[in-house]
């Protein structure tokens, strides 16, 4: 059985405000050992529940937050960026049982902690085939094409809430509960290192790969906070303006459609202006 966990960081443990992700900063250094404490009460709960392999794909930000040396000796982890599928790379050679998304969060324009999705700001929905997406819908829809289950989710209740619609089945863990974008009653790192681990360990069992499920076509649409990101966006082959601040394209699959929207997030992030966004 061999497990690959989707890690990011801002629905992590005690994580409640941008100063807790943004690399370099005080608050984001000693959030990473609470990020770290939430991934590794997950890899030791899958090798509790029987897993050979865990491998840990960093998902958040520069994809350089969690810290190697605290993880149990047993897991690898695929850190850096420039990665064919981002925040599920590694699902796509054919030999993941299944996926946990540990630390994710609602979507932009949802409400949840630090709800976003990709940008950190200048998003403010984006929908899948009419539904809102989040970060963990469209990686699920990924994740299904090559066959694995969603087994086990971590974030704060709104999102757990959230992945009830992409993952029915999954574990979910609460580690703390939303009051704003940049507020929660957060659980410790003790209690949720040991709720994490438990799951991880029940969601073992959940760990068996399907028959891969072609879902397209997917139409992803993308809405922003100014009218010159849209543009910005339209110049990806297959992107068009929909309205002043909206875009759409579609494609047969989620492995393009997740690229897409990776190279449509890369150019929106480089059009932003310091001030004015």
């Amino acid at each position: 059985m061999k497990i690959l966990i989707s890690a990011d960081m801002e629905g992590a443990t005690g994580v409640t405000w941008p100063g807790d992700v943004l690399p370099g900063t005080p608050q984001w250094e000693r959030c990473r050992s609470l990020f770290t404490s939430d991934v590794n009460a997950a890899v030791l709960g899958f090798y509790d529940g029987g897993a050979d392999e865990v491998l840990i794909n960093e998902a958040h930000w520069s994809m350089r937050n969690l810290l190697l040396e605290q993880l149990d000796e047993r897991a690898e982890m695929i850190t850096g960026r420039h990665k064919s599928l981002s925040m599920v790379e590694g699902v796509q050679y054919g030999d993941v049982d299944g996926v946990a998304f540990v630390g994710y969060h609602t979507g932009a324009g949802m409400a949840g902690v630090l709800a976003h999705t990709y940008l950190a700001n200048s998003i403010t929905g984006v929908w899948l085939n009419d539904v809102r997406a989040s970060e963990g819908l469209l990686n699920a829809h990924v994740v299904a094409e090559y066959g694995v289950p969603v087994v086990l989710f971590t974030g704060d209740d709104l999102a757990c809430e959230d992945a009830l619609g992409y993952a029915p089945e999954a574990l979910k863990v609460a580690v703390k509960d939303h009051v704003s974008r940049y507020a929660a009653v957060c659980r410790t790192p003790a209690r949720t290192a040991g709720d994490i681990r438990a799951a991880a360990k029940e969601a073992a069992r959940l760990a068996v790969r399907h028959e891969p499920v072609t879902g397209g076509p997917f139409t992803i649409a993308l809405e922003f906070d100014a009218e010159h990101l849209a543009l910005s966006a339209s110049v990806v082959p297959g992107v068009e303006r929909i309205g002043e601040r909206k875009v759409a394209y579609t494609e047969g699959t989620m492995y393009d459609g997740i690229r897409t929207f990776k190279a449509v997030t890369t150019i929106v992030s480089a059009a932003v202006e310091e001030q004015y966004g």
